[in-house]
C-alpha cells in the first residue's frame, strides 16, 4: 500500500456533514475518517466504493434497545441476541446502539460480564442504559458513572399494578436518581412516561368493553396518561436542575407537555420511536402492533412528525425486542382474547429504522436528509456522550458510513430480515422506498449490497 492509500473512500456521494450536504465523498484509515471533501481531494482507498451519485450519512444510532431479556435466561439471552439483533442493525445502517439493561441483582459486579459479551458477539458499537428497577440500582450510580455508563432509567410509574419483577417508581426515587444525575457531568435520567393509576382505571374499563385489539390497548392508556407524567418530570427536573430524557413519546398531548418544560429552559428531551412514525392504530396488526405506550390516531402521528420538525423531538429510536412469533402471540395467533395477556415489543426495529424514515419521512417531504441525520444519528450522539467520536461525518471521528439510495425499493416480509426472528413486524408487507446499500463499521465494509461481508465481534463497548 502506498503512502498515499488509505484503507477506505467512499466517492461520488452527496455527503451529509455538519455544514451542509456536499458532492464528493469520504477517505477512512485506522477505523477512522481522515478527511471529507471533493473526490479529487482524496486519496485513493484499499476498498473503493463509488456511491452512484446516492446520499452518504454517519451510521444511525439507536437510543433505545431491548437485547436479552430477563425471562429467557439472563444473560445467556444477551450473548445470543447480541449477534442477531446487531447482525440485522448493519444491514439496516445502524452501527451503534444503547442497550437497557435490567436485572434484580446488582449491576457493577456483572458489567464486565455484559461489555464482554458485546464485545465478543455484536457487530456493532454499545453503549449500557441502565434501568432503576430496585432501590438498590440507586445507590450503584456513582460505580456506574466512573465506569462508563451514565444513563439511568426509571418506569415512571407504570407497571407498580402488574406481576413484572420492577419495584414501584415514584417521585421520591425519581428525586434520589436525578440529584445524582444533575452532580455528573453528561448524565441523564430517561423515562418511561405513563401513568399507572389512570392506566389501571382505563384498562378495566377497556377490557370490560370486550375489547381485545389495538384500539382497545390504546383506550387502555390514553394520551393524558402520558402527559400528566411528561408534567412530573418536568417538574422533579428543574427542581433537581438535572437533564431527563422521556423515551417513546407517543401523543400531541405528550408533545405538548415535553413542549411546555422545554419554553421553560427545562432540559426535558423527547424520544419517538419510528413504529409511531410509520404504524397507527388503524393498522390490523393484532398483538404484532402491540406496544407501550400504543399506537394511536393519525392526528398524533403527524403531530409527532411535527415535533421532529421543530425540534421538540429531537430523537428516534426503536424500542427493538428480540421476541420469537411464538412467545409474542403466545401460541395463541396473531389476533385473539389472549391479546392482553400478550407481550408489547417491537421486533425487529433496528432494521426497518433507516427504511421507514426514508419511506415515510425523507420520501413523503416530511424532513430533510440533513433532519433525519440529526434525529437518528447527531443528536443521538450528544445526548448520549459519544459525539463527535460518533453521529458524525467529520475528519476525526469514527468510520462509520452508510451509502443510501433513496429511490431504492423493496417488499418487508421474512427475507427482508437478517434477525434471530424474521417472521413478524408491524411493518410486514410494506412497500418501503429508500435503503442501505453499503453499510461501513469501523472503516471496514460491512454490509454490501445485502451481502455480509465481516464476522461478529467487531464491536466495542462505549464508555462515556
Amino acid at each position: 500500500m502506498s503512502a498515499s492509500t488509505v484503507d477506505l473512500v467512499v466517492r461520488n456521494a452527496r455527503v451529509v456533514t455538519p455544514a451542509g450536504t456536499i458532492h464528493g465523498g469520504v477517505a477512512c484509515d485506522d477505523g477512522v475518517i481522515v478527511a471529507v471533501g471533493a473526490d479529487s481531494t482524496l486519496p485513493e482507498g484499499e476498498t473503493d466504493i463509488d456511491a452512484g451519485g446516492n446520499f452518504c450519512l454517519p451510521g444511525l444510532i439507536d437510543p433505545h434497545v431491548h437485547l436479552g431479556r430477563r425471562d429467557l435466561g439472563y444473560p445467556e439471552q444477551l450473548k445470543i441476541d447480541f449477534e442477531t439483533e446487531t447482525r440485522g442493525a448493519i444491514f439496516g445502517g445502524v452501527t451503534t446502539l444503547f442497550n437497557f439493561v435490567e436485572q434484580e441483582g446488582h449491576y457493577v459486579p456483572d458489567l464486565d460480564t455484559f461489555r464482554e459479551l458485546g464485545e465478543a458477539n455484536s457487530y456493532a458499537d454499545f453503549g449500557f442504559h441502565m434501568v432503576m428497577s430496585h432501590a438498590h440500582h440507586i445507590d450503584e450510580i456513582p460505580d456506574l458513572a466512573a465506569a462508563g455508563v451514565t444513563s439511568f432509567k426509571m418506569f415512571y410509574n407504570m407497571y407498580k399494578y402488574t406481576d413484572i419483577d420492577i419495584e414501584p417508581c415514584e417521585a421520591d426515587r425519581v428525586y434520589r436518581v436525578l440529584s445524582q444525575v444533575s452532580e455528573i457531568p453528561g448524565a441523564v435520567g430517561m423515562f418511561h412516561a405513563e401513568n399507572a393509576e389512570l392506566q389501571k382505571e382505563c384498562e378495566r374499563e377497556a377490557r370490560e368493553s370486550g375489547g381485545y385489539d389495538l384500539r382497545a390497548w390504546a383506550d387502555a392508556s390514553p394520551p393524558e396518561a402520558e402527559a400528566m407524567q411528561i408534567d412530573q418530570i418536568g417538574h422533579l427536573t428543574r427542581f433537581t436542575d438535572a437533564d431527563s430524557y422521556v423515551v417513546h413519546i407517543s401523543s400531541e398531548e405528550g408533545v405538548a407537555a415535553a413542549e411546555r418544560w422545554q419554553e421553560q429552559g427545562v432540559r426535558v428531551s423527547g424520544e419517538t420511536l419510528v413504529t409511531f412514525l410509520a404504524n397507527t392504530v388503524e393498522d390490523d396488526l393484532g398483538v404484532w402492533g402491540k406496544v407501550s405506550p400504543p399506537l394511536r390516531e393519525p392526528h398524533h402521528q403527524e403531530a409527532l412528525w411535527a415535533a421532529i420538525r421543530r425540534g421538540v423531538i429531537d430523537h428516534v429510536g426503536t424500542d427493538h425486542i428480540a421476541t420469537s412469533v411464538e412467545e409474542h402471540e403466545l401460541g395463541e395467533g396473531q389476533h385473539g382474547p389472549h391479546f392482553w395477556d400478550a407481550p408489547p415489543g417491537i421486533q425487529p426495529g433496528m432494521e426497518f429504522l433507516l427504511p421507514m424514515m426514508l419511506t415515510e419521512g425523507y420520501n413523503e417531504n416530511r424532513i430533510t436528509m440533513e433532519r433525519l441525520v440529526e434525529v437518528c444519528a447527531t443528536n443521538n450522539a450528544k445526548r448520549f456522550g459519544v459525539y463527535p467520536q460518533k453521529g458524525v461525518i467529520a475528519e476525526g471521528s469514527d468510520a462509520d458510513l452508510v451509502v443510501v439510495d433513496t429511490d431504492a425499493t423493496a417488499t418487508i416480509d421474512d427475507d427482508f430480515f437478517h434477525t434471530r426472528e424474521p417472521r413478524w413486524s408491524s411493518v410486514h408487507g410494506r412497500e418501503v422506498r429508500g435503503l442501505a446499500t453499503h453499510t461501513v463499521v469501523g472503516g471496514e465494509l460491512a454490509v454490501r449490497e445485502g451481502e455480509l461481508l465481516v464476522e461478529k465481534g467487531g464491536g466495542s463497548f462505549l464508555a462515556r
